[in-house]
């Protein structure tokens, strides 16, 4: 049986257990429940604190893991990214009063508070800097204003709650970060039970970006319609009763449906419609 970690709280939690769902697993209806088992699908979830997702997997203890790739990089777990989930996207920054510095490289003999400590030490250290870490635990704008550091390294998104504090973020991101499925270092990579679920959550990216779209066209102008809906592979041509008019049936990304749509009915084609994916196989 598969053995796999889901965040339990927070960012993480709602949209993997949702993602999970489409791929077709059973998930827990009760936020109480710590394991539930879904023997259908021959697979055991552990619901786990986002932070301690990797150690668990780092050691061997949980098959595989959902959690985010700054945790994981914090951790210092020996565990390894294998696949993009696409949700719970963040940068991770410096940020400091105006003025303090410019750049990682003038933190040398600074004090610098974060929560992920683990991340910045090894930041700092890749930049050949010598500076203090401080962990705090939660919101770190204050830091700086209490005295605590000199300089803070958080999750930013608009920069709005540094702004408030006086603050400014200095420097190029530390990192990019998203929701990822994690596995041991050096866990065989042709595990097939793996590989499955890997292709069952793949199924569900591809479902959420692409919708199908079908539409009936001239012959003549197939060539030009099809140049607009190629599809993964090839679109489905197929005659229709009347003659000289096909029926085109063709993924296409759900960003650009509208966009398309109309620049087929300018074509000549008829009877277009989308529909949305809930899952597939490629």
């Amino acid at each position: 049986m598969l053995r796999i970690a889901v965040p339990n709280k927070g960012s993480l939690s709602e949209p993997a257990s949702a993602m999970l769902h489409e791929a077709g697993y059973r998930q827990r209806k009760d936020r109480r429940e710590l394991v539930l088992v879904d023997a259908a699908n021959d697979v055991e979830f552990f619901f786990l604190r986002p932070r301690d997702i990797a150690v668990y997997v780092g050691s061997g203890k949980l098959d595989i893991g959902i959690t985010g790739r700054d945790l994981l990089l914090d951790s210092g777990s020996r565990a390894e990214e294998i696949m993009q989930l696409g949700f719970a996207g963040s940068t991770f920054r410096y940020a400091t009063r105006p003025g303090t510095a410019k750049d990682v490289s003038e933190f040398g003999g600074m004090t610098i508070a974060t929560s992920f400590a683990g991340l910045v030490t090894k930041h700092l250290a890749d930049n050949g800097v010598d500076a203090s870490v401080v962990h705090l635990d939660g919101a770190v704008e204050t830091a700086i204003q209490l005295g605590v550091a000199e300089v803070i390294a958080d999750v930013v998104e608009t920069g709005t709650t540094l702004r408030n504090a006086g603050l400014e973020i200095i420097g190029e991101p530390i990192l990019h970060s998203e929701a990822v499925v994690i596995r041991r270092t050096g866990a065989p990579a042709d595990d097939p039970k793996v590989q499955q679920f890997l292709r069952r959550m793949q199924g569900v990216l591809v479902a959420r970006r692409y919708v199908m779209m079908d539409y009936d066209i001239r012959v003549e102008q197939v060539e030009r319609a099809v140049a607009l809906t190629p599809g993964l592979e090839s679109p489905t041509v197929s005659p229709l009763h009347h003659e000289g008019w096909v029926a085109v049936r063709s993924m296409v990304p759900a960003q650009d449906a509208q966009r398309i749509m109309d620049e087929l009915y300018d074509l000549g084609a008829r009877a277009i419609l989308t529909t949305g994916i809930h899952a597939c196989r490629l």
